[in-house]
């Protein structure tokens, strides 16, 4: 008896209306402290460009490529700007940090701020639907067709099935017939309800730039983008930069090692999506642009449109080894990607057109960009990205590059173009990613 008062007491006692040994509330989480990025300090950033810039000199020394510009630009500054190698494995002329290239899928980032800029001066609203600019533009569902706007076109969500057309496209068939030919596809989904990569659609910004202002796509991306810029080397198409007189040829492989050849015209034809030329000094530029430290050019709440995600892209979590293992979402916005990267927000793109390759990121919460050029199908300098960034933000080391498996050809053939045995996979033929 006197053990069942006991527990009626203790009961009573702990009963709601007392207030009493009621379970504790949990204690708070422990603040989150950010321990800062290596390199935010300036010491510890020195020492990270010193060992990327050994990293990038061994990258050459493989053999495994012709020529390849570099450029890191660091709080408001270029920090470092390189061509190493040659633009012509036959003629062995030297690169330099002013030599122009293609830079294939990035000039898609030049048609978004141009039309970002052209909707901030009221030709064109983001919500516009593009066919009433641009009346040639048709899908399979005419309805389908009149509810694509602007900031679907930019983000791929288009609804037409992956890179619609490109194969038509690199068969040598004229623009605006690829742009007619779009009707003629089956849909994928809605108009604004999935992500689907396009070159040939992607380009009806440039339709749009001259539906809205009466003058050409180059023109405006020259006059917005080029000239405020500074960016003294950037161009549109093939004569352009084969007037240059400083340009990186393309090179394919042959049995004999590297072989320059003429760039090909068909991407230059899309040219929004796939058709500009430039050097890494100019793309040093513009990376300092799109950090925000030009804002009478782009100021920042444009920025902010233009690097907004818009749909989410899974499918790039997959595709290499760097974004399977540090990637936790990927996205689409308008004319870039944008990235979780370990925990760190990265704007991206990447480009491949036959005999080039390309790749930019910017981590704009840190102030920092890289792009690579190079002139070459190879997958060899990719790791150059992740390997820096890695060494920015902390991350634990991997091996990116993978250098030490490569075999370096060290014996040039009789024309003096490197010998090539395995340069990874080429990555996309099509005008990038």
């Amino acid at each position: 008896m006197m053990v069942w008062r006991v527990i009626a007491a203790m009961l009573l006692a702990c009963a709601p209306a007392a207030g009493r040994c009621a379970d504790p509330k949990p204690p708070p989480p422990p603040e989150r402290v950010e321990t800062p990025a290596p390199g935010h300090d300036a010491a510890q950033f020195a020492r990270i460009l010193e060992r990327f810039e050994r990293d990038t000199d061994r990258v050459m020394e493989t053999g495994l490529l012709v020529g390849l510009g570099v450029a890191v630009v660091h709080r408001g500054e270029v920090v470092s700007q390189r061509g190493l190698g040659v633009g012509d494995a036959l003629r062995q002329t030297p690169l330099d940090e002013r030599t122009a290239f293609r830079v294939a899928s990035l000039s898609k980032g030049f048609a978004s701020t141009t039309l970002a800029l052209l909707v901030r001066d009221g030709f064109v609203d983001w919500d516009e639907p593009v066919q009433d600019l641009v009346p040639m533009f048709e899908l399979s569902d005419s309805h389908a067709a009149t509810r694509v706007t602007l900031r679907d076109l930019l983000s791929h969500r288009v609804g037409l099935p992956y890179n619609a057309l490109d194969r038509v496209l690199e068969a040598n068939e004229a623009y605006p017939l690829l742009v007619h030919r779009l009707r003629e596809l089956p849909l994928s989904c809605a108009p604004g309800d999935c992500y689907a990569y396009q070159n040939i659609a992607f380009s009806l910004a440039g339709d749009i730039a001259f539906a809205a202002t009466g003058r050409f796509y180059s023109y405006e991306v020259e006059r917005r983008l080029f000239h405020p810029l500074g960016m003294s080397d950037a161009t549109f198409g093939r004569d352009a930069l084969e007037a240059s007189g400083d340009y990186a040829r393309p090179h394919v492989r042959g049995a004999k090692g590297f072989r320059p050849v003429r760039p090909k015209e068909t991407y230059y034809r899309v040219m929004p999506a796939a058709g500009a030329n430039a050097s890494v000094s100019d793309m040093a530029l513009w990376m300092l642009a799109q950090l925000g430290h030009r804002p009478e050019v782009l100021p920042p709440e444009l920025l902010a449109d233009l690097h907004a995600p818009e749909v989410s892209t899974p499918g790039e979590i997959r595709s290499v080894p760097w974004r399977r293992e540090r990637l936790r979402d990927a996205q689409y916005a308008l004319g870039f990607r944008v990235y979780d990267y370990a925990g760190h927000r990265v704007v991206f793109h990447g480009g491949a057109v036959q005999g080039y390759r390309a790749a930019l990121a910017l981590l704009p919460d840190h102030d920092l960009g890289v792009v690579l050029l190079w002139n070459n199908e190879s997958a060899v300098p990719s790791g150059l990205l992740p390997t820096l960034l890695d060494a920015y933000l902390g991350l634990d080391e991997r091996d990116w590059l993978g250098l030490d498996r490569l075999t370096r050809q060290a014996t040039p053939t009789r024309r003096g173009a490197p010998r090539t045995a395995a340069a990874g996979p080429p990555g996309p033929a099509h005008g990038g990613r």
